[in-house]
């Protein structure tokens, strides 16, 4: 059976030994670097199943870290910082981070969103699906994880993929927040709006899609979100 490999990365040696030990303790196995440049170097090398990564850090900042690794990975990365400001939260998912918590967290909820993400990875691979839809110039093509706007790739995360394919399989329908953010991230993230808010307007740069005039993903005010079928 195939024990999901995840890497740690942080500048403090205590941090990583204490998560190390408790995420064996769970059935992971444990991969670890102090900085960023050994970061990228070791993803590369051993392609982990999931990315802890501080944002602090020597050499390559985490942030940087991030928006390198999605040059050419998927891999989902869950962001740690001390600081707990919003704009390293902005930062981290516009970098195209999975994921955010703040230092100090507990073992607990670092496992949940752990848990949560590794479930979301599991569900996307078994759920059934069409093999492809089309709207206008985007088309999703289901089978291969591919987004195409006027036959040029759109480069998504998996996050912004699921995100994406969860609105289109509901066009025409109004989906609140925790909606989203249940069957996209996980039961655990009900009430993290503004992940959800970085996450839309990530997507719809990335599709061309201004909300003032949308063509694909409508705000209804005080609802939720919809992505609009085609006239």
């Amino acid at each position: 059976m195939h024990r999901p490999r995840i890497l740690i990365v942080d500048d403090d040696p205590a941090i990583i030994k204490f998560v190390q030990a408790n995420l064996r303790v769970e059935g992971y196995d444990i991969l670890s670097a102090l900085d960023g440049a050994e970061a990228l170097d070791i993803t590369e090398r051993e392609l982990p199943d999931l990315v802890i990564l501080d944002i602090m850090l020597p050499k390559i900042d985490g942030v940087e870290v991030c928006r390198r690794l999605r040059e050419w990975s998927k891999i989902p990365i869950i962001m740690l910082s001390a600081r707990g400001d919003v704009q390293d939260k902005v930062n981290s998912l516009d970098a195209g981070a999975d994921d955010y918590l703040s230092k100090p967290f507990s073992l607990e909820e670092l496992l949940a969103r752990i848990r949560a993400i590794f479930r979301r990875t599991e569900a996307a691979a078994a759920e059934p699906s069409p093999s492809a839809i089309t709207f206008g110039e985007l088309e999703i093509n289901f089978a291969q994880k591919r987004v195409t706007l006027a036959n040029q790739e759109v480069d998504l995360t998996a996050t912004e993929y699921r995100l994406l394919s969860y609105l289109a399989a509901n066009a025409g329908r109004v989906l609140t927040p925790d909606q989203i953010l249940e069957k996209v991230w996980g039961e655990e993230f009900s009430g993290e709006h503004h992940l959800l808010r970085v996450n839309i307007a990530r997507l719809r740069r990335k599709l061309q899609d201004n909300p003032k005039e949308p063509r694909f993903i409508a705000t209804k005010t005080g609802m939720g979100y919809i992505f609009l079928k085609p006239h």
